[in-house]
């Protein structure tokens, strides 16, 4: 089984968590599993919690959704909380395509009866909560909130220095304790890098117990691997194709080539 996982970040801005990314996400896969990294390397990889950046990369990750399909990978992650491209991905894409806030809200809601949000930049609040609410998810989220870190690639030297990442690792636990007061079921670390850093450091659950905090980036590699094996025992069958993924007839294919350029690739 071949797996791509793509990160938003660019690997040159974000060196320690991509090697960390690799060992925490390979730790989680079956032994017949190949997974291969691949991040943003023409335009960004540093900014994706403002909207209009996140949509320049996002042009980046559906190419590379064609370029998975062409080379024959079994599924594609896309390892962002904000799922940049998910639903244009499953509408070019025949194998399972899967984000990462969408397999952790939906895993959340079957640990517990509500999930909090704990987000690195207060800028991915809105966005994130928009996801949910489009999920249909949005009477299972008990809260959000963020560890106020404005320059997310500062994220990256908690991998490399201990004590950056103990006061990062501080600073997420005092809002886990407020949500855990209030009555959070789950939690939600909403942001990939911080996934990471937690898994690396052991930290899986509240202080006191009880209440998990969800290590997303594992459960989207188990997610994977399960949408692969599903999609062979349902003969083949995955994505819809009505409605919202349903993809262009043939017949009109010529034209739309002829005014896009190569798109829809995998479609004779």
């Amino acid at each position: 089984m071949r797996i791509w996982y793509q990160s938003m970040t660019r690997p040159s801005a974000w060196p320690a968590y991509n090697e960390a990314l690799r060992e925490v996400a390979c730790a989680a896969a079956d032994s017949g599993t190949t997974l291969t990294f691949h991040g943003i390397e023409k335009r960004g990889g540093v900014g994706d919690q403002y909207r209009a950046l996140e949509f320049i990369e996002t042009q980046e990750v559906l190419e590379n959704v064609e370029r998975a399909s062409a080379e024959g990978y079994d599924a594609f992650l896309i390892g962002n909380i904000c799922d940049p491209g998910l639903r244009e991905a499953r509408e070019l894409a025949d194998m399972p395509v899967l984000g990462l806030g969408e397999t952790s809200f939906h895993l959340a809601s079957m640990m517990g009866a509500d999930f909090a949000l704990v987000t690195g930049s207060p800028k991915h609040i809105p966005k994130i909560v928009e996801n949910v609410r489009r999920y249909g998810l949005a009477q299972r989220l008990h809260s959000a909130r963020s560890i106020e870190v404005e320059r997310l690639v500062d994220l990256d030297k908690g991998f490399s220095d201990p004590a950056v990442a103990q006061a990062l690792i501080a600073r997420f636990q005092r809002q886990v304790d407020d949500v855990s007061a209030s009555g959070a079921e789950v939690v939600i670390p909403a942001v990939g890098v911080f996934m990471v850093l937690l898994a690396r450091a052991g930290v899986r659950c509240t202080a006191a117990g009880g209440v998990p905090i969800l290590n997303g980036v594992q459960g989207l590699v188990k997610m994977g691997e399960t949408a692969v094996r599903l999609r062979a025992l349902m003969g083949g069958a995955w994505t819809s194709r009505r409605g919202m993924y349903q993809q262009p007839p043939a017949s009109q294919l010529a034209e739309l080539r002829d005014f896009y350029g190569p798109v829809y690739r995998s479609l004779a």
